[in-house]
């Protein structure tokens, strides 16, 4: 009888612990400042923009790196670098690609948190990286940025807000006063699934202009070898955004890269 319960352990511990580790990375995935260091790739795919009924492709590449301040802060780092093919969007025929602006944000969190809940805040820069003159806005941008969120059972919710103005850059080019919001929320099972519900609200103060996506996703974790991976995949539903601007439809499908300490 020892024996039988020994080997039922043996079978049994190495599933338990996996499957804890795969709850803990679905929660610190949820979460934006977590300490993970972590590389997604987010494929966004939109088409029918505008009366030229054009299509975009953007990849974003979004490194996130925390660093340890102090006994009791991180600073969170987080890059957003896209790569967008697009076309029949500022002509007839017309295609642009390349590198668009890059966004950096820094976010100074405490490493534990109080209830579920937790904090950020800190700097988000606007680079004019653009290398088509149709994918930059020849700025140089910058403002603050927030995050705050709770996490309870496999609950997350909460939002992440900026503000950007610019500062410096070609004088031929409109100022920048842009506002993006994005209020998130999501439930992970233990075996590290999830499904989240998430819009992306940005406000042009300039333009005086409304852009509202809303994205329902599908998540899961898997392993390849010792590397952690996530996927997730969903629509990207245009609510509100200028004519020349909207898309009938949109769709998301992301690999993030994991590197649990």
């Amino acid at each position: 009888m020892k024996k039988t319960i020994i080997l039922l352990l043996a079978i049994a511990l190495p599933n338990l612990i996996t499957a804890q580790s795969e709850e803990e990375l679905a929660k610190k995935l949820a979460n934006p400042i977590a300490s993970l260091i972590s590389i997604p790739l987010q494929n966004n795919i939109d088409y029918g923009i505008g009366a030229l009924k054009g299509s975009r492709y953007t990849l974003n590449i979004q490194p996130v790196i925390p660093l340890s301040l102090t006994k009791d802060l991180n600073l969170i780092t987080r890059i957003i670098v896209p790569i967008v093919s697009q076309y029949n969007i500022t002509g007839t025929g017309a295609h642009e690609s390349g590198l668009s602006d890059i966004v950096a944000s820094g976010f100074i969190s405490p490493k534990d948190s109080k209830n579920g809940f937790t904090w950020g805040a800190g700097p988000v820069l606007l680079l004019p990286t653009g290398t088509n003159d149709y994918l930059t806005a020849k700025k140089f941008g910058a403002g603050p940025t927030v995050v705050a969120l709770k996490q309870a059972g496999g609950w997350t919710y909460g939002a992440l807000m900026n503000q950007i103005w610019s500062v410096c850059g070609e004088e031929d080019r409109p100022d920048i006063s842009q506002m993006y919001m994005n209020p998130f929320v999501s439930f992970n099972w233990k075996s590290g699934a999830g499904i989240t519900a998430q819009c992306e609200w940005t406000e042009n103060w300039t333009q005086n202009s409304t852009t509202l996506y809303f994205e329902p996703m599908f998540s899961g974790l898997t392993s390849f070898g010792t590397q952690k991976v996530s996927f997730a995949v969903g629509p990207r539903i245009n609510l509100v955004a200028p004519a020349e601007a909207q898309s009938k439809f949109g769709l998301r499908a992301s690999v993030v890269l994991l590197f649990p300490k």
